[in-house]
């Protein structure tokens, strides 16, 4: 489907905010707070006049003086920390900003500067935003949860900071990253900012820098592992289930046999997703459909390999093997077809380390017994050797080791294709598998590129090649959006394929063999719509969610998305919440 004729979010900014808050109550409130936008009568109303300069002025001048500010910024760390306080301050101009400036900022609030936003995020920590849930306070999580303010959250993203992008462990750090998720919840899904909540589930840190650290803002003790772990997972998901029956609960940046472990106990008791282990793999999926469709070798005949397989691996080795099936193999010739790789190299049968996760992807020993290998009798079986004897078409990294795909790897997997599909997807950029400039450069502009962290144009022959970053931002905002809107009771492994598949049909490669692999960044509200409507009809096709049939489901969609507009204020003397704008005294 072209861009041009993706459903286009509905507007609303005529229906009133009703409010008792006023003066500096209602300046520190940064769901209502306008800023200089607040007009005369409203600045009349609500006692604002002497707290505010006397310019009158609009959202998009404050977007205009927000983007100054932001170029003035040196780093990305200081962007980010600048639109952090932002957020604090007038979530309405926050999201604004974002929704008309996707391709800049989102590399901003989110990958990779906010990996540098977690490890430092002790020194920019200011106001409340989401809760910490910590291992001494297990008792109270029901007490903590409570609060009237959060009566209204329809969505949760969880962390316990163990796995933050390719650095490790950051300990109540890792708050930046469900703070970053929910972001873009709003920014690139329209979900409602007050439907939101992030959470941190502080169980400690082995990161000794942290412990040492005097001002480390977590919980200063080594992690809570085994059962003690188990259970305080559990306290936390029943305390949740009690306190919003229907929520819709993301799991984030849990290290690899929690990702899995967690998923796998959970995924059939709640509305609940992964998206390092099911977004990585839905985005992936659907940028390989789109390369391979490019060229001309259907995905059935390709051979992949995946150089890592920790949960975001596994996941797109699964989710791979069942797009196959569709394509009419059985799973054992699907599974032929991957190859998958630990830190000692390709998983063969009796392979050292391996987990339970990754024992169904390993070869069997008959399979590369006739292997050439580029030194023999090597214990361990390496990337290049597996591109050499199995003539891989398609490589896909997540393995954040940087540099892992060398000229010596990509001139061999060119000379079994024409158009090999290289996906370095680890970040932040520092631990990408190899930059998009070499790769052009060492399959002659041929290699079909996708990254994990942005990266600029890559000039082929006199043109620029837009780098496509398969980014879960793709995915996970129309996801949720869908899942929300169809009241799903389960997340089901076909709604994943729906999204996968209704992200690939939007790639401009299937007009254009020589267009990137996904569209732009910039159309992110209304791919997130699209995604969301295959969402939510997979949703009511596999009986998870209960249908409305008086209005159709795009206008459904429609409907609840939040555009981050400012509205008129009327002060009320009792504040009740209106159940048609669902917005009032910022909750």
């Amino acid at each position: 489907m072209p861009i041009s004729e993706l459903p286009k979010p509905a507007m609303s900014s005529d229906t009133a905010i009703h409010t008792h808050l006023s003066g500096l109550d209602l300046l520190h409130e940064p769901l209502l707070n306008k800023g200089t936008a607040f007009t005369e009568e409203e600045r009349d109303v609500f006692e604002l006049h002497g707290l505010l300069p006397p310019h009158v002025g609009t959202l998009e001048d404050q977007r205009q003086r927000r983007m100054r500010i932001l170029e003035s910024r040196p780093t990305a760390f200081g962007k980010y920390s600048n639109m952090r306080d932002l957020q604090d301050n007038d979530e309405t101009l926050f999201y604004s900003l974002i929704a008309h400036n996707i391709e800049e900022l989102l590399p901003v609030v989110y990958t990779p500067a906010v990996g540098e936003g977690c490890q430092r995020f002790s020194e920019i920590w200011r106001k409340a935003r989401g809760l910490f849930i910590s291992y001494p306070n297990r008792k109270r999580i029901d007490q903590i949860l409570a609060n009237p303010r959060y009566d209204n959250v329809r969505c949760i993203v969880v962390s316990d900071g163990e796995r933050i992008l390719g650095l490790g462990d950051q300990g109540a750090g890792g708050m930046g990253i469900p703070i970053g998720k929910m972001a873009l919840y709003t920014a690139l899904g329209g979900i409602p900012p007050q439907d939101c909540l992030p959470v941190l589930l502080d169980v400690g840190t082995d990161n000794q820098a942290l412990l040492d650290d005097p001002i480390y803002i977590g919980w200063q003790h080594n992690r809570v592992r085994g059962k003690e772990y188990d259970e305080f997972v559990e306290t936390f998901v029943a305390a949740v289930q009690r306190r919003w029956p229907n929520i819709l609960l993301q799991w984030e940046d849990f290290a690899g046999t929690n990702a899995l472990n967690l998923l796998d106990r959970y995924r059939n008791r709640l509305c609940t997703f992964n998206d390092d282990v099911q977004g990585t793999a839905a985005v992936t999926t659907a940028t390989i459909l789109a390369a391979v469709n490019a060229t001309g070798l259907p995905l059935s005949q390709q051979n992949i390999a995946i150089y890592g397989s920790g949960s975001a691996g596994v996941g797109i080795i699964d989710l791979l093997i069942k797009a196959m099936q569709q394509e009419g193999l059985t799973e054992d010739q699907a599974r032929q077809r991957i190859y998958a790789f630990n830190r000692h190299g390709l998983l063969v049968e009796g392979t050292d380390e391996m987990r339970p996760s990754q024992l169904p992807l390993a070869r069997k020993r008959g399979d590369v017994a006739n292997w050439r290998l580029s030194v023999p009798g090597a214990k361990y079986i390496s990337l290049y050797d597996v591109v050499h004897n199995a003539g891989i078409t398609v490589l896909a990294g997540v393995s954040t080791q940087p540099g892992s795909f060398t000229e010596e790897i990509v001139r061999e997997m060119a000379r079994h294709t024409p158009r090999p599909v290289i996906f370095p997807l680890s970040n932040p950029t520092s631990l990408s598998e190899a930059t998009p400039a070499d790769l052009l450069a060492w399959t002659n502009g041929k290699a079909l590129v996708g990254t994990g962290s942005p990266f600029p144009p890559v000039e082929v022959e006199g043109r620029q090649v837009r780098i496509s970053q398969v980014n879960n931002a793709y995915i996970f905002p129309g996801l949720a959006l869908g899942i929300l809107v169809s009241g799903a009771r389960h997340v089901t492994d076909n709604m994943f394929m729906a999204a996968t598949r209704a992200l690939a049909s939007l790639s401009p490669a299937r007009t254009d063999k020589n267009a990137p692999l996904l569209p732009s960044i910039t159309e992110a509200r209304s791919i997130s719509l699209v995604v969301a409507e295959a969402v939510g009809k997979q949703a009511l096709a596999d009986g998870v969610a209960e249908p409305n049939l008086d209005t159709p489901f795009i206008d459904q969609l429609k409907a609840y998305v939040w555009e981050p507009v400012y509205r008129p204020y009327q002060k009320v003397s009792n504040c009740k919440r209106d159940a048609n704008t669902k917005s009032c005294c910022g909750k």
